[in-house]
């Protein structure tokens, strides 16, 4: 009869604590999983992951390295496991482009021996540059508590060490952890990514995060990504890179990884819009500074800043060509004009390296929305500039002054692009709000497109000065019933028009645009001759040229409303439901018809 598995499992725990490295040693092994670009597809790095654990007879990674804690051995598992993952990264064709999320136990901190030099070593062993390894520190642990955490963090980051959070928002201190120390990355819990698709609660803690992390120049991974639906409002979101189910399952065999998962880019690209103003404008205005990278030689430094005597900066970029920051000629002022400034930089007793030297700096995508830059470079105070990266890769700087002429020349572009007659922003401004506003999962939104019925043959009959009367009447009316800064007001051509409305209840909407309608509908009759006001109707030739009998004219309005929770991707999907809308507006007794979208696109 075979042995109970369970049973020979819970032998091997009849081992003495000190064999526990032995034990893990046949047991154990390194499973990678890809962590993925969210505009892209393309790996950026991967996590490595304990596997085996449960042939010692313990239910999760974190059982193994509690008992290992307490039986004084820590140290030497993670040493371990940490040798093997470095070989397995060390193995893989693409390593160098790539980054190793490595899990950091805080325990560990004040153990024998130098840490940040011992995993120097393994790396020097194993060929692989600091900047390629990212260390995750665990919310498991209070690290506030530890006196030696910040100093510890410091020599990391100054060895070219590259720093995630990993289980923010779960743990004791990430949110301190993030405003204090200088990381690269925050790893949002998979408990805030599970169904977030469905969750408004989930997807407004998650926009602030992203928010907030962007602002300080920190990218954010989703962790526990497991369907498409919750992948797309991840990068719906802002997210930069993605980990999960949905992208690729851990792997001990190391040979099935991917160097891309085209079914991540294949979903951006289908749902991609149109440029924005913005965008176009940023692009215009960005400046490729030169950049250092943080390997460099210190000469580096002084070559920069000879050739280029003017600017008072420079970004500094990690290996992966990720920015960490900027490097202001304040820093090595001293140096510059100190007689032996140079030699005390190349002194290796001296041990100071480009690492030194960086400080943070706002980090911001190319798709980030001028006025949002504005505050990200705003909330970082002392703030040379804003990094500006594409696809997570440096692509160049924007200055205050910069910001401020973009700003300036959208709005005159916007100011350009209104519409003559009533002076309301035209198609493209309208595009822009729509695309904004059904990403906004936070409140509910209204699009509302207005079209007049019957304005043909009032046109034909009366001419086109009459017909401009009606629509700037119908202008004017929108700007009285529609106030506000949830109001957007706009102008699609001829006596077609659009309203955006965002935090207003279906009721209160229906009410606003019911009086919208009969103000409008009693004060374009006047515009009429006293025979056609007295019939009720005119007679016309309809588009085929046929006589046919027209009602006076009146304005119809199809809704399509967007509850709080609901978010999309392509603003196709809702054109095409207003369309629909709009035609049974036309054919109703009111000219109004509201319906809620609340399927996911």
């Amino acid at each position: 009869m075979p042995a109970n598995p369970a049973a020979k499992m819970l032998s091997l725990r009849r081992f003495g604590s000190d064999q526990i490295v032995t034990l893990a040693k046949l047991a154990i092994e390194n499973a990678f999983q890809p962590i993925a670009e969210v505009a892209t597809g393309a790996v950026f790095g991967y996590e490595t992951l304990m596997r085996g654990y449960e042939r010692l007879g313990f239910a999760s990674p974190l059982d193994l390295l509690d008992k290992a804690e307490e039986a004084g051995q820590l140290m030497a598992l993670e040493h371990m496991i940490n040798s093997r993952a470095f070989a397995g990264f060390a193995s893989l064709p693409d390593f160098a482009t790539r980054t190793l999320f490595v899990n950091f136990d805080s325990r560990m901190i004040g153990s024998e021996g130098d840490l940040v030099e011992r995993m120097g070593n393994h790396l020097h062993r194993a060929g692989i540059p600091p900047s390629s390894i990212c260390f995750e520190l665990s919310e498991r642990f209070d690290s506030g508590r530890m006196p030696d955490f910040a100093g510890l963090v410091k020599r990391l980051r100054l060895a070219g060490f590259k720093l995630a959070i990993d289980d923010f928002g779960v743990g004791f201190n990430g949110l301190k952890l993030l405003c204090d120390q200088p990381v690269d990355y925050v790893k949002i819990d998979r408990h805030f990514i599970t169904g977030i698709d469905a969750s408004p609660r989930k997807r407004h803690l998650v926009k602030h995060t992203v928010n907030t992390a962007h602002v300080l120049g920190t990218r954010v991974i989703a962790e526990g990504v497991e369907t498409e639906a919750e992948f797309l409002t991840c990068r719906d979101l802002g997210c930069d890179l993605v980990q999960g189910y949905f992208i690729a399952r851990p792997t001990v065999h190391l040979a099935d990884l991917q160097p891309a998962y085209p079914h991540l880019e294949q979903g951006s690209h289908s749902r991609r819009q149109p440029a924005s103003l913005d965008s176009i404008l940023i692009r215009k205005q960005i400046e490729q500074v030169p950049a250092l990278r943080e390997n460099d030689s210190l000469d580096s430094i002084f070559e920069l800043f000879r050739r280029s005597p003017q600017r008072s900066f420079f970004p500094v970029l990690n290996a992966n060509g990720e920015p960490r920051g900027v490097l202001h000629e304040y820093h090595v002022k001293e140096m510059i004009y100190h007689p032996f400034g140079r030699d005390l930089l190349k002194n290796r007793l001296y041990q100071r390296n480009i690492s030194h030297f960086v400080n943070p700096a706002p980090i911001a995508d190319l798709e980030t929305p001028a006025d949002e830059m504005l505050k990200i470079f705003a909330g970082m105070d002392g703030s040379d500039c804003v990094i500006v990266t594409e696809n997570m890769r440096y692509a160049g700087v924007l200055s205050a002054a910069s910001l401020l002429k973009i700003i300036s020349e959208k709005q005159l572009k916007t100011a350009q692009e209104q519409n003559p007659l009533t002076g309301l922003p035209g198609n493209r401004a309208i595009r822009d709000h729509v695309q904004e506003a059904v990403l906004d999962g936070d409140r509910t939104r209204y699009f509302c497109y207005c079209d007049f019925d019957s304005f043909k043959p009032f046109n034909d009959h009366y001419g086109f000065q009459k017909g401009d009367l009606a629509i700037s009447l119908f202008a004017a009316l929108m700007r009285r019933h529609f106030v506000g800064e949830d109001r957007f007001l706009g102008h699609v051509g001829g006596d077609d028009f659009f309203i955006g409305i965002s935090g207003m209840s279906e009721g209160e909407l229906h009410g606003v645009l019911g009086r919208l309608l009969s103000d409008f509908k009693i004060e374009v009759a006047q515009l009429y001759s006293s025979e056609h006001q007295s019939a009720g109707y005119m007679n016309g030739h309809g588009r085929s040229g046929e006589r046919t009998v027209f009602p006076l004219m009146r304005c119809s309005v199809g809704v399509v409303g967007l509850p709080e929770g609901v978010m999309f991707s392509d603003t196709q999907a809702v054109s095409a439901r207003i369309a629909e809308i709009k035609s049974r507006a036309k054919d109703s007794d009111t000219g109004l018809v509201i319906e809620t979208f609340g399927g996911q696109d």
